[in-house]
């Protein structure tokens, strides 16, 4: 991992919260069609427990997303959207079925709901037929067909992505850059840079500018030296344009555990203080930890808290910290 960091990137929890932060604008950029029969004016909302009633992956090492949201379409009636993001690896021959089988256990579980299933790739260079799933024998058969977006495909659409007002669309050019320069770093600092750039100049609300440099550098991840190189970029360019982002950016960055954050919480020079910040790192980048985890942190001495601390941008599992 520490040889090629930027290849490695921790793409899935971003995904998770930019569908969290801008789903409808997801709907709107991809799949347009679906966003018109949705009655926008009723929230919509996130069913994670019910999503996690149903939904036990058995395929060891995937990376995808899977977010259940509830809405209300333009005739009223309550419909659910299972979206699945393929965020590393490519779509297989399985793929399709266990799109079906996220959907029966849903459906199964709830029957009086209308469910609608959604697949987003962002990695797809294989032959196999994606977003079709059929079983048959003799006179029984079963199909299952679902919408698919294969966002390697955008990329022959990028002038009209870096034209839109959509956020989201910074979100697909964000995924679309980690896949291009994946394992050049070079490559990778010269392309966030520009992307974040684009931020400044598309006219959004400081706010939206915050989150959406969060979410690009969360998912254009650069090993430490050149994060600072790109920080004095940064502080040029809002120099020339007279914007003053990169401090609160800097805050952002560091509540989610950028290198520079964990260095200044290092420096408080007391092992409690080491364990609660590395314990806060974990739990922003791996969600809920285990009780395991959070004994041996608080257990741990300087030097391991210290070493733990280091492999928190880089680990892509709890074992890549602690091994």
């Amino acid at each position: 991992m520490q040889d090629t960091p930027a290849g490695n990137s921790d793409y899935d929890s971003p995904w998770k919260e930019a569908l969290e932060h801008y789903f409808p604008q997801f709907l709107e950029l991809l799949l347009p069609s679906i966003h018109a029969e949705i009655d926008w004016s009723r929230p919509h909302e996130f069913l994670d427990k019910e999503l996690q009633q149903v939904v036990r992956d058995t395929d060891a090492g995937r990376r995808h997303t899977d977010k259940l949201v509830k809405v209300f379409t333009l005739e009223g009636s309550e419909t659910w959207v299972l979206v699945h993001v393929e965020v590393q690896g490519r779509a297989d021959r399985r793929f399709n079925a266990r799109m079906y089988r996220y959907y029966y256990r849903l459906q199964d579980k709830y029957p009086s709901r209308r469910i609608a299933s959604i697949a987003i790739l962002t990695d797809q260079r294989s032959r196999a037929a994606i977003g079709y799933h059929e079983q048959q024998l003799w006179q029984t058969r079963l199909t299952f067909s679902f919408p698919v977006v294969n966002l390697l495909e955008l990329a022959q659409e990028r002038s009209v992505l870096e034209n839109s007002t959509n956020p989201f669309a910074v979100v697909v050019l964000a995924q679309l850059e980690a896949h291009h320069t994946k394992g050049d770093d070079g490559a990778r600092l010269v392309s966030k840079f520009s992307l974040m750039k684009q931020l400044y100049l598309r006219g959004y609300a400081r706010e939206e500018v915050l989150e959406l440099l969060r979410l690009v550098d969360w998912m254009l991840a650069l090993p430490t030296a050149l994060e600072e190189q790109l920080e004095v970029q940064l502080l040029r360019f809002e120099e020339e344009i007279q914007m003053a982002y990169v401090t609160s950016f800097e805050r952002i960055a560091e509540k989610r555990g950028m290198q520079r954050g964990m260095q200044r919480g290092m420096q408080q020079g007391k092992v409690s203080g080491r364990a609660e910040l590395l314990l806060k790192l974990l739990a922003l980048k791996f969600g809920e930890l285990p009780e395991e985890v959070e004994s041996r942190v608080a257990q741990a001495g300087v030097e391991e808290l210290d070493r733990w601390a280091e492999r928190v941008l880089t680990a892509d599992t709890l074992n890549d910290i602690f091994d």
